[in-house]
This record gives C-alpha cells, structure tokens and sequence, in this order.
C-alpha cells in the first residue's frame, strides 16, 4: 500500500504524463512542426502505414482542441498535488481516478466504435502510468 508522500509524487507523474502530449498535439496543427502528432497518431492506429496524414484542417483543429484539454488537464492535476493534496488527500485521489477512469471509458468506447480498437490498447498503458499506486488509498 502507497504512502501519502508517494501518492503525491505520483500525482506529478500523473500530470507530467497527461500533459505531455498536449504540446505535441498542439504542435500537430503546424504543417512543418507536425510529425511527432502524425505520427504518434500512426501508431496508435497501428499498422504504422502514414494514416492519417495530418493534413485535414479537422484534424489539426481536432488537435488543438485535445492538446489545450491534455495540457489543463495536467496543469489541474499538478497544482492539486500542490495546493490540495495536503488538505483533502483521499478526495483528490478520488478525483483524479475517476476522471481517469472516465477518459479511459470514453477514449476506449470511441476508440473501438470508431475501427481503432488498437488505441484501446494503448490505453490501458496510459491508465496504469497515471494511475499507478493510487489505485487504494494511502496509509500513514
């Protein structure tokens, strides 16, 4: 069983790991500066093979609107390990399961419904480097 002190490192991980994509998304919507989104969105929807090819204006529009919500994201769950861990530890911990839990249903079901199922898979990595040892509440 984790500690207070663990969870609350792995709180920064968590954010560091969500909010590490945001700029390569971001970045996506720039013709010159979007290879590292094309093509980790390439392998996420495995067989590498240039699918998609980033060139939609939906798609980078798509990408910017998930780089700003991944870059929040992170950037909310940093500063609760700052500013109210402390405070109320069991209800951030809570917190940040269930919207991880969320996304991971909602990512996964979108994903599969949308001919990706791959991505699923790789959601299931994403879920257990956020979530890490907060999956039980902390001890001491």
């Amino acid at each position: 069983m984790a500690t207070h002190a663990t969870h609350k490192r792995w709180l920064k991980v968590s954010a560091i790991v969500i909010g590490f994509f945001g700029p390569a998304l971001t970045l996506g919507t720039i013709p010159a500066t979007n290879e590292l989104a094309r093509l980790g969105l390439d392998i996420l929807t495995w067989p590498i093979d240039g699918f998609p090819s980033y060139q939609s204006e939906e798609i980078r529009f798509l990408s910017a609107l998930t780089g700003g919500f991944l870059v929040g994201w992170g950037v909310t769950i940093w500063l609760l390990s700052v500013h109210v861990f402390d405070h109320a530890p069991e209800g951030v911990r809570k917190s940040v399961l269930t919207g991880v839990l969320a996304w991971f249903v909602f990512d996964s079901f979108g994903s599969i419904t949308s001919g990706h199922w791959e991505n699923a898979v790789w959601n299931v990595i994403v879920l257990l480097a956020v979530v890490g040892p907060m999956w039980t509440p902390a001890r001491g």
